[in-house]
């Protein structure tokens, strides 16, 4: 498999940013996966790095990124897909086969890791509709277990996985069959959708900043605060989306946290509710980056 040293992360974040890790592992089959966390198992693993902040510092230790991993089988309407595997292909796959349930990936940036990670969701579907199970690493016992779907704790941008115990391998999902129209009609509506409001990948950004409040929606409460637009410098909130980050060119992950810490103070300010980050932040931080950390996320982050 590849092993790069010394290897900046800003490379495998959609964001663009983060420092170096000592070393990134990139394993081309399941098997080279769990030999690398059987040997490491507090490897720091990363998808496609949608969703994520990386340090600019950097990580201490090694990374696994899982991109080679993209494997994907059929057995009749139950499709199999490793964790690497792009949502956007899942969904073209899908379609191919009549099967409907991943029409929202097609507009997504993540893995599958990273989609059953955060029950990832758009337009009334979520990941975790069509789950049946995942083969996971357990971290804490070093060996490999089956996780149905009620082991997953799945919830809004939540399941099992975030306690870190568990590593995604790869994961069983049921489809139903539909007509191609049906299907098709569905994922240009989402591609349509995401066009319209979102920012494309041209644009360095890790998704959503922050995840919905109860009966609301984080980017209309960052729209009636006025941070539509907002530029700070190296980064911007999006002309059309008050909910994502854009990366200018040269952002570093103190620039994105301190613009989470304005839109986040915004929206309290005016309506008294604190938003919870959706992005992932990881790393070695600044002292002003714990300071911040320790606003958004309620707690020290590692």
């Amino acid at each position: 498999m590849e092993v790069k040293e010394d290897f900046e992360l800003s490379r495998v974040t959609t964001l663009r940013i983060g420092g170096p890790c000592e070393k990134i592992f990139f394993p081309e089959t399941a098997d080279e996966f769990i030999e690398l966390l059987n040997g490491n198992p507090d490897l720091f693993v990363i998808g496609s790095g949608s969703n994520l902040l990386i340090s600019s510092k950097g990580l201490k230790g090694g990374v696994v990124c899982t991109k080679q991993l993209k494997k994907v089988s059929l057995d009749g309407n139950r499709i199999i897909a490793e964790c690497g595997v792009p949502g956007p292909f899942l969904s073209q796959f899908a379609a191919k086969e009549n099967l409907s349930g991943f029409e929202f990936f097609i507009a997504f940036p993540g893995s599958i890791g990273g989609n059953v990670y955060m029950n990832a969701s758009a337009h009334n579907q979520f990941t975790s509709d069509c789950f049946v199970s995942a083969r996971c690493y357990d971290r804490e016992t070093k060996s490999i277990v089956i996780l149905n779907k009620q082991d997953m704790n799945f919830a809004y941008k939540q399941s099992v996985l975030q306690t870190g115990r568990y590593v995604l391998i790869d994961a069983v999902f049921e489809l139903e069959k539909a007509a191609p129209d049906k299907i098709e009609e569905l994922m240009s509506r989402n591609l349509t959708g995401r066009k319209q409001t979102q920012p494309s990948m041209a644009y360095p950004n890790a998704g959503c900043a922050f995840k919905n409040p109860p009966n609301d929606s984080a980017g209309r409460l960052l729209d009636k605060a006025g941070m539509k637009g907002y530029d700070d410098g190296n980064v911007k909130v999006w002309d059309t989306h008050a909910n994502f980050i854009i990366n200018k060119g040269n952002a570093t992950s103190t620039d994105v946290l301190e613009l989470m810490l304005k839109m986040y103070n915004k929206v309290k300010e005016n309506y008294n509710i604190e938003l919870a980050p959706e992005v992932i932040y990881a790393g070695e931080m600044t002292k002003r980056e714990e300071e911040i950390c320790r606003v958004l996320y309620q707690k020290n982050q590692k």
